[in-house]
């Protein structure tokens, strides 16, 4: 579409080829629509905002999603614009629990990314070997190397996450016990307890706990209450869930009476 048809569109119109391309895209930057619709991002807020009235679009931090779109599993650029400021300070805490010399299982996720950011900054840390299924955590910890060794599970790749998984996904891992595991989630339930969206994903999960002698799970305050299709494992199964202020009061209620070890960053 040309600048100049655009600029002349109904606004209306305009929002309706608007939500089209939100929907194709499923994520898209304030400063994308404005570019392709060659409007101001103050233009771009109005019309969002008029959409989000209908609940056709979801805002979020950065940009703006396609209504509905909670249960529709968010790619990784996505997830790490949502609590970014939160998922980095549980990746700070979480990188505080590694000493020197230690072993690592660091799964695939945007709040697993801000851990292995956090193990980069750490220069105290010698001798720690992170394993991990994600393209993006092995990437991030590259600068360290020298002073974290990075291993990578190897398997299929799912373009989605930037993840690998079965088949093969699952080889290392039945041969490892590491000393720290840190998994991600899209659900923690005081019933149900983790849960995820994508099932291939789910079983990395599952036997990332299994060679794992400490399982933390790590997870946004949006995640709790949440319960989903893969099932990865029990609140039992699990040594501690560190999360962030935006978590409900009622539900780090439920799963301490649950049984479960929480930790609450600020």
């Amino acid at each position: 579409m040309l600048k100049d048809e655009v600029e002349l569109l109904p606004a209306t119109l305009r929002r309706e080829r608007m939500l089209q391309v939100i929907g194709e895209r499923g994520f898209v930057r304030v400063a994308d629509l404005a570019e392709t619709f060659g409007i101001s991002d103050v233009t771009v807020r109005a019309d969002l905002a008029a959409l989000q009235t209908t609940h056709a679009v979801r805002r979020v931090r950065g940009g703006v999603i396609a209504g509905g779109a909670e249960r529709r599993e968010p790619s990784f650029e996505e997830a790490a614009v949502e609590f970014a400021g939160e998922k980095q300070r549980i990746g700070e805490h979480a990188a505080a629990m590694v000493s020197s010399g230690a072993s690592v299982l660091l799964d695939v996720g945007s709040t697993t990314t801000a851990i292995a950011r956090a193990l980069v900054a750490r220069t105290d840390l010698e001798g720690v070997v992170v394993i991990t299924n994600g393209l993006r955590v092995a990437l991030e910890l590259e600068p360290a190397i020298g002073r974290i060794e990075v291993v990578v599970t190897g398997g299929t790749l799912r373009p989605l996450q930037h993840s690998l998984v079965d088949p093969l996904g699952t080889v290392l891992l039945d041969r490892l016990h590491a000393d720290l595991g840190f998994i991600g989630c899209n659900g923690i339930d005081a019933d149900r307890g983790i849960t995820n969206l994508n099932l291939p994903e789910a079983e990395i999960k599952h036997r990332m706990i299994a060679a794992s002698e400490r399982a933390v799970v790590v997870a946004d305050g949006s995640k709790l209450g949440q319960i989903h299709l893969g099932r990865i494992a029990r609140l039992e199964d699990v040594h501690s869930v560190v999360t962030g202020p935006s978590a409900p009061d009622h539900e780090l209620a439920r799963l301490r009476r649950a049984g479960a070890e929480v930790v609450q960053v600020e």
